[in-house]
């Protein structure tokens, strides 16, 4: 059998086109920094102090056109979460197609101690494109069974539920 380890995984997908127009002279549209990420970066275009469990929204400088059909959603960066406790409080949140204003990130710094700083050009959320379905919502007078049925939160174990 031949040795498939080292050889590299492709994929042949798709490509969508997104415009974008950059609001803030000086700062680069979303990149991915690696072939295969799904997330492209988003920067900041201000200097900024998040205090301990204090919250900011950031500008990215940066607008986009999605075209109908997909959505774009903001997620935290791993690192900044992992150094620092830097999240997005919204995670994801949600670009939708026909938005056109600039797109801003909810931080909220989870550390009870430290601050974060943040200096203009740094990379603070990723943006993933993805294709969205939009749903027909049926009134129903029932709803059919299934293996799950009503259980919530904590349902599939692995939540203390009190």
């Amino acid at each position: 059998m031949p040795d498939t380890a080292s050889q590299p995984v492709t994929h042949s997908g798709s490509t969508v086109d997104v415009l974008v127009t950059v609001l803030d002279d000086g700062i680069e549209p979303p990149s991915y920094a690696h072939p295969g990420d799904a997330g492209a970066d988003l920067v900041t275009t201000v200097d900024v102090e998040i205090p301990p469990q204090g919250r900011r929204t950031v500008p990215t400088g940066v607008a986009i056109a999605l075209p109908d059909g997909y959505a774009a959603f903001v997620h935290p960066r791993s690192g900044l979460a992992a150094k620092h406790g830097l999240t997005v409080v919204n995670a994801p949140g949600t670009i939708d197609a026909g938005y056109r204003g600039e797109i801003k990130v909810v931080l909220l710094n989870t550390d009870t101690e430290n601050p974060v700083t943040l200096r203009r050009g740094d990379r603070v959320a990723q943006l993933v494109v993805q294709r969205v379905e939009r749903a027909r919502f049926l009134a129903a007078t029932s709803l059919p069974g299934s293996h799950r049925g009503s259980g919530g939160f904590g349902s599939s174990g692995g939540w203390a539920q009190g």
